[in-house]
């Protein structure tokens, strides 16, 4: 993908939506709140009237799926996967029809039932049946998905609370989910995020206040609400302590900072064989093969852009995009402006790949092309349980955000930092979910029961922008842009002889490159 061209800001009038009613939909069920609380018939009618503030209605509330099927039989997952893939662009479609009608739904609550939740419903109760044939030809059918097939209509100051309709679902809590700003030993800072509520005027403009705001180049986001400045953030960073047997050495794997310019809109991990799996853009350093369609083989014999050639991993996060008028060249391309991510996609000035050790002891190998996700994409919409991004800047990287964009001081950039999870099952390269197979350390940096601790990727990127709250990372159109969904994609594609030095270093307490 080339550079950018330029053309006038798009800015959307529609999100000073005149709203005559606030729609609350639970699994699929409408109610339509009238503006006015008063005994008369309108803003024409008698007097004694009561105007009640209502909450815009601005995205759509899926369940998410994977987390509620079983195990998938191997011979079954290339099909699962599919559906699970087709469901993302399911709720992708459903939310342009929204956007593009939301005015006209705000009017008419029955509109949005039968123009957008009861269609999509029926699509995914489609998938959702196929999904559990697809796993019932090789194992026992799995039962009570259908419960999961009805969305609903959200407000955006909801993303903290109870939302109505059947979207709560257990998911893999991490307990150590810290970037640890310089990378250190893995430590847990993203868990203070939640210093972005609060205290640290994290909240000014309001939750969900984007009446009247330029709410983004695509008109979903990100918010004034979604930044905070860095300089009200306490310190929060907290790391556990190491023990003697600590493993406290590290390996700097040097992969560049995707100055090339290598872009695709794919999931090889999430939505294997599947182009525009991710519906958002996404950076790459590392392996040079990595799209929707590369397997194992493919990735083993790619070219890639780490110095230590032994290093053909795959390292991908969505991409930063300024929002400052400018088109890249992906305006009209799926996960760009298709799928509303638009704007100037920045380079990072710094990449920092580190691997470190764990606190409590040894690390052991991990297998090749074993697949970590860390953070979720969704969370905005899925809650932060899984949530493992963490936002700061240079100088100031003792306060880590999770779920606000960083306003930075003169002559400091913008962080974003993901510390991997650290212990593996043992097994499995991969999972149905793509999360159970490996595990977040607890909080006393060890491993849970039946896993061992890996070489944690801590990962680092900085970025030179304008201070202010003009940036935002791509997203499923859905999620908003907001900071919580962010997250970070490994494949582990080092050669036998370079992981061996990797776990050497880490374990001998070295700092090796």
């Amino acid at each position: 993908m080339g550079r950018t061209s330029r053309k006038k800001r798009t800015t959307l009038a529609n999100r000073a939506i005149i709203a005559s009613a606030a729609l609350i939909l639970g699994g699929g069920g409408l109610a339509a709140v009238n503006v006015y609380a008063s005994a008369g018939e309108g803003p024409s009618g008698s007097s004694h009237r009561n105007w009640q503030p209502v909450r815009q209605v601005s995205t759509i509330d899926c369940p998410e799926v994977v987390n509620e099927i079983p195990e998938v039989p191997g011979p079954a997952r290339a099909e699962v996967d599919r559906e699970l893939a087709a469901m993302d662009t399911q709720i992708t479609d459903a939310y342009r029809e929204f956007a593009d009608r939301r005015d006209q739904m705000a009017r008419d609550p029955q509109l949005a039932q039968n123009a957008v939740l009861g269609p999509l419903k029926a699509r995914r109760t489609s998938s959702i049946d196929r999904i559990a044939t697809a796993i019932g030809r090789r194992a026992e059918r799995p039962e009570g998905l259908g419960s999961l097939a009805p969305c609903s209509l959200r407000a955006d100051d909801e993303a903290d609370a109870p939302t109505a309709g059947p979207t709560d679902q257990p998911t893999d809590q991490p307990t150590d989910d810290g970037s640890g700003g310089d990378g250190g030993d893995g430590g847990d800072g993203g868990d203070g995020g939640d210093g972005g509520d609060g205290e640290n005027g994290g909240n000014e403009g309001g939750d969900g206040g984007d009446q009247g705001q330029d709410a983004g180049q695509g008109g979903n986001g990100p918010e004034d609400s979604d930044f905070v400045d860095i300089r009200s953030v306490q310190p929060n960073v907290d790391r556990p302590a190491r023990l003697r047997g600590a493993s406290r050495g590290t390996f700097t794997t040097e992969c560049g900072r995707n100055q090339n310019g290598k872009f695709n809109p794919d999931n090889v991990i999430a939505a294997p064989g599947v182009a525009n799996g991710a519906h958002h853009m996404h950076d790459y350093v590392g392996n040079q093969a990595t799209d929707a369609f590369s397997g194992d083989d493919d990735l083993a014999a790619g070219d890639t852009t780490c110095r230590n050639q032994g290093d053909r991993s795959t390292y991908y996060w969505p991409v930063l995009r300024l929002q400052n008028g400018a088109a890249e060249n992906d305006a009209e391309a799926d996960g760009g402006g298709r799928d509303q991510n638009i704007g100037e996609i920045r380079t990072p000035s710094q990449v920092t790949l580190k691997f470190v050790g764990n606190p409590t002891g040894k690390v052991t190998a991990m297998p090749r092309f074993l697949r970590i996700i860390t953070g979720d994409a969704k969370a905005f919409t899925n809650g932060d349980a899984n949530a493992n991004a963490s936002w700061s800047c240079t100088g100031f990287e003792d306060r880590q955000l999770k779920d606000k964009y960083p306003i930075c001081p003169e002559d400091s950039q913008v962080v974003r930092s993901f510390a991997f999870q650290s212990c593996w099952d043992g097994q499995n390269t991969d999972s149905a979910n793509h999360r159970t197979h490996v595990a977040f350390a607890q909080d006393d940096g060890r491993c849970p029961n039946g896993f061992r601790a890996i070489p944690q990727l801590v990962q680092r990127i900085v970025y030179d922008v304008p201070p202010g709250p003009g940036f935002a990372v791509d997203s499923f159109p859905e999620q908003l842009h907001k900071p919580v969904t962010d997250h970070g994609d490994f494949i582990n594609v080092f050669d036998d002889k370079l992981m061996r030095k990797v776990v050497s270093c880490v374990n001998d307490g070295r700092k090796c490159r």
